[in-house]
């Protein structure tokens, strides 16, 4: 069976979001998603530290580092594979962080709407 080109919320190529940290459920860097990916790790944001004190909050820790499974932790200005749901409360509650439109795969559109990620695009800035 062949395996399909993982698509972006545009239906384009999926862009890489982060290979340091080391992001995505496969941790390959993409924010591809699966049958084994249960949480849908599929939105590719730029942390802030609103966001990870509200992720906190809300018991996911995504800031201290746990060496004994590989996470070097995050902060503010990292780019992760969020999962969708967890983006959706935190845009809900006012939280939400930046996302990396090119990035963020497909699948994230079964669970929030594209206008609201639209409305949290990062954009790049150029010189």
């Amino acid at each position: 069976m062949e395996q399909l080109e993982s698509k972006n919320i545009f239906g384009e190529a999926l862009i890489s979001c982060s290979t340091s940290p080391l992001t995505g459920f496969y941790r390959n860097g993409c924010c591809d998603t699966g049958k084994e990916d249960i949480g849908v790790h599929t939105v590719c944001v730029i942390l802030s530290n609103s966001f990870l004190e509200f992720s906190k909050k809300q018991g996911n820790d995504l800031s201290t580092p746990l060496p004994q499974f590989g996470f070097p932790g995050l902060k503010a200005g990292d780019r992760w594979c969020l999962c969708a749901a967890r983006w959706q409360e935190a845009f809900e509650a006012g939280f939400a962080p930046k996302v990396v439109l090119e990035a963020s795969h497909e699948f994230s559109l079964n669970v929030v709407r594209m206008e609201d990620l639209i409305s949290h695009a990062h954009k790049e800035v150029q010189e």
